[in-house]
């Protein structure tokens, strides 16, 4: 029974620490969420256009030098 006293005891000053631990995070605001929402997208968007030129550039090529 002892052993289980200590898990138990273990696990509740677990999940104290994370409680306090949640305590001290610094939340972003809506406002903050949108924007960096807005800027992955732009990034993931812009990103993407490049690879897209990148590979047809070189599907031309390699169609280029096939023939």
């Amino acid at each position: 029974m002892a052993e289980k006293e200590k898990k138990q005891s273990g696990i509740v000053k677990y999940f104290k620490g994370v409680k306090s631990e949640f305590k001290k995070v610094t939340w972003p605001t809506f406002k903050q969420i949108l924007n960096n929402t807005g800027t992955v997208i732009a990034s993931v968007i812009i990103i993407g256009l490049f690879i897209f030129l990148l590979d047809s550039a070189f599907q031309l090529l390699l169609k280029s030098i096939i023939k």
